[in-house]
């Protein structure tokens, strides 16, 4: 009975994670019409970290052993909360479309997948390899049809940076992750983020915010979906789940973030970028198999 419960949480997670995941890139960019980056993400920080800090005091966790554990875990904090996070504040700010952010972050599978053999030692197969290829081809397709062009110069470098952060946390995470409790970690690793995110806006920000209702809904948001859900949900599916395989439904997040958009702001969604979403999610599905 335990192991059906299981089986049927890991098959739900991934979507779960997705549709959380993708709404959050309106929301960023909702959030930045009132508050600088660094200032929005150390908000976002602060807020995660009383929520999971007052959890922790009714649950007391055990907490991770050993100083290597604690290095691991705040090395994927800042890589994650602020290396990745981070800049796609600082991407979205200097210009890139949400749309543009997502489709340079939906190129993380294809890394993962070069990578993974020589860092994690996992063999990504050829029927993984075309899932790859589908799902990179309808979230390009879904990005075309929407227009959503990517910025140059410091948004576009940005936007990579943020590729290259979630990559090598996800690696490092698969390598080095111990099972530590869930709300130990996230504790550690938002910790880790906001001691890089606050001193960042105090010596480069004016630390001015809009308090309106769309900032409190955006960070909100930001703060329960993506912070403590989605995080926690993509953690967990890497430490149990080969990483190429888990990796492969971020080529859902530019559709995903299509969609968001579609219903919650009334953004047009072209016939392509349908089209574009069934193929993703063709290609997910291909990838996404466990091996035999």
């Amino acid at each position: 009975m335990r192991g059906e419960t299981v089986t049927r949480w890991f098959w739900l997670a991934p979507y779960v994670f997705v549709a959380l995941w993708c709404s959050g890139f309106s929301f960023i960019k909702v959030g930045l019409l009132h508050a600088e980056p660094m200032t929005y993400l150390a908000l976002r920080h602060i807020l995660a970290l009383a929520v999971l800090l007052a959890i922790a005091l009714i649950v007391k966790p055990p907490l991770p052993r050993g100083a290597a554990a604690w290095g691991h875990l705040v090395l994927v904090g800042v890589v994650m909360q602020f290396g990745y996070f981070g800049l796609c504040y600082l991407a979205v700010h200097f210009g890139v479309s949400a749309g543009g952010v997502a489709l340079i972050a939906s190129l993380q599978p294809i890394l993962v997948g070069i990578l993974a053999p020589w860092l994690v030692g996992e063999h990504v197969s050829r029927r993984r390899w075309l899932g790859l290829g589908l799902g990179l081809a309808g979230a390009a397709l879904v990005i075309a049809a929407r227009s959503a062009i990517v910025a140059t110069g410091l948004g576009f470098l940005s936007a990579v940076g943020a590729l290259a952060a979630i990559t090598a946390g996800t690696l490092y995470e698969r390598r080095f992750g111990g099972p530590h409790h869930p709300l130990s970690a996230n504790t550690v690793q938002y910790a880790a983020g906001l001691a890089v995110s606050a001193p960042l806006a105090l010596a480069f920000e004016t630390l001015h915010v809009d308090w309106s209702a769309d900032f409190v809904v955006a960070l909100g948001y930001l703060v329960i979906a993506s912070s403590l859900i989605s995080t926690t949900l993509l953690l967990l599916m890497v430490r149990h789940g080969e990483i190429a395989r888990v990796s492969a439904i971020f080529f859902l997040v530019p559709p995903g973030a299509a969609l968001a958009a579609w219903l919650i702001a009334g953004e047009i969604m072209p016939p392509l970028a349908w089209a574009g979403m069934a193929l993703a999610a063709a290609g997910v599905a291909i990838a996404s198999r466990p091996a035999r």
